[in-house]
């Protein structure tokens, strides 16, 4: 999936003259943490979020500096703390050259962005004009329209499709017997050395497409005693 298969394309937009006080309440009201900034021409020249407002002189919460760090840091970086927090403007606050995306962008790729550079949202550009926005709720809502998919396959596509998928996991223990499989409800069976393994494994079956139900009945042993440490009721010795 790409950018233009989830991204939300009425978006919202400030302008950089905007007042500060319209735009908290925009923010307020439409339930929104962030904003893209655009000019006349639907250029996107920035994005102010709720991230840009926390430090402010009305809030008392106004950066402070002891003097011999401000003396190191120069009249400048005390000039733009005052900025921050005295601002009326969305362009004195606002980020400039916010990260984007395109309509072509990958979402592995976008969530990559999301998790490097620690923000919510990207906006989606095209020729530098704004043209939609990817959020992390877009991407939940791609999921769950995902998760809600209701297919139907048969059995032994269903454990075809369990074994191909086994075969592709590095941590997969390739010793695990092909999965029963009837009217969609899939039995584990074998020993497995490890209890995260075997819920992987039944991560794993859960996902693929027509399986109903799992039914564990795989055996826990411990590797170097050989000991049993879970089993399936009815069973019991040594492995």
């Amino acid at each position: 999936m790409k950018a233009a298969d989830i991204m939300t394309r009425d978006v919202l937009t400030v302008k950089p003259e905007d007042r500060i006080a319209d735009v908290v309440a925009l923010m307020l009201e439409k339930k929104v943490s962030g904003l893209p900034v655009v000019d006349a021409e639907n250029h996107l020249v920035g994005v102010v979020t709720e991230g840009d407002f926390l430090r402010r002189s009305e809030l008392d919460t106004r950066r402070e500096r002891t003097r011999w760090l401000e003396f190191i840091l120069g009249p400048a970086k005390a000039a733009a703390d005052y900025v921050e927090a005295n601002a009326r403007r969305v362009k004195d606050v606002m980020t400039p050259d916010p990260v984007t995306v395109t309509q072509y962008t990958p979402l592995a790729d976008i969530v990559s962005l999301f998790e490097k550079h620690k923000i919510k949202r990207v906006p989606v550009t095209a020729n530098g004009k704004l043209v939609g926005i990817v959020s992390r709720v877009d991407l939940l809502r791609a999921l769950s329209k995902q998760l809600s998919r209701t297919e139907l396959a048969s059995d032994q596509t269903i454990r075809d499709q369990i074994t191909a998928a086994i075969a592709r996991e590095p941590w997969a223990p390739p010793y695990i017997p092909t999965p029963d499989v009837e009217d969609g409800v899939v039995t584990l069976r074998g020993t497995i050395f490890d209890a995260t393994v075997r819920e992987a494994l039944k991560v794993l079956i859960e996902s693929v497409p027509g399986v109903r139900e799992v039914r564990d009945e795989l055996v826990l042993v411990e590797p170097l005693s050989g000991v049993i440490l879970d089993q399936p009721e009815g069973q019991s010795g040594r492995n």
